[in-house]
């Protein structure tokens, strides 16, 4: 267990060395653009208030950070979490002008922050890439505050046998785009097989309620394409 632990380290941490010079443009082409509509909706069901704090888990480039923190006039106390440190340089530097945001640089299953700290814990297509869930769960448990919320963003299941197909077909495409834009395909290629290989729906709201988070649920995005689990620290 502790070896395939250590593997899924080393393979995750060589796939973002890869690709995070190249990481933003690579979503946009990937996905059309849509992935930016589907983190606004993300920040939307978040709804945070003015004061709300947030730890931002697998924070990549910051994307989730710099929505949040503009919706509430970058009054907000935020942590962004990045154990890459390609991806971690990348994501300092685009948000360097947001004085409210601070870095650290961690794995998601250990967090060096005190307990019952933020409002919120996000984790924006970062949960798939963890070593071990179950941690990763309970760490974001510890950190939440009493009434605290957990959100996560992450590629799903299809509900529409059509756009599966579709879907599926375009996936063997994306290692090829990611040969052509960032100079290797063996990135993409991880991406398609942790999607196929990771929880449904269904599985994870299971999962997240395991670890003591109560009122969860999910959202489809693009019919399932990707979807949000919310639960609480009650």
């Amino acid at each position: 267990m502790k070896n395939t632990i250590q593997d899924k380290t080393k393979l995750v941490n060589s796939v973002f060395s890869k690709v995070y010079n190249k990481y933003d443009l690579m979503n946009d082409v990937m996905s059309f653009g849509i992935h930016r509509i589907w983190k606004n909706k993300f920040i939307d069901w978040m709804n945070p208030s003015s004061n709300s704090s947030l730890i931002d888990v697998a924070s990549g480039t910051g994307d989730i950070a710099k929505l949040f923190s503009l919706r509430n006039k970058n009054l907000s106390a935020i942590t962004c979490v990045e154990p890459n440190e390609g991806m971690f340089k990348k994501g300092k530097d685009n948000l360097i002008n947001f004085k409210n945001i601070k870095w650290i640089k961690s794995k998601a299953e250990i967090l060096p922050v005190e307990d019952s700290k933020y409002d919120f814990y996000s984790i924006s297509y970062g949960i798939r890439n963890v070593s071990d869930i179950n941690k990763t769960l309970n760490e974001a448990y510890r950190v939440l505050k009493p009434g605290g919320r957990f959100m996560c963003l992450e590629f799903s299941k299809i509900d529409n046998e059509l756009l599966n197909f579709l879907y599926k077909n375009y996936s063997k495409v994306i290692p090829a785009l990611g040969k052509y834009i960032v100079g290797s395909s063996k990135p993409y290629e991880y991406l398609i097989n942790s999607i196929d290989s990771f929880y449904n729906q269904e599985q994870l709201l299971k999962l997240i309620s395991k670890h003591g988070f109560a009122h969860v649920e999910y959202r489809n995005l693009s019919n399932g394409i990707s979807a949000i689990h919310s639960g609480w620290k009650i």
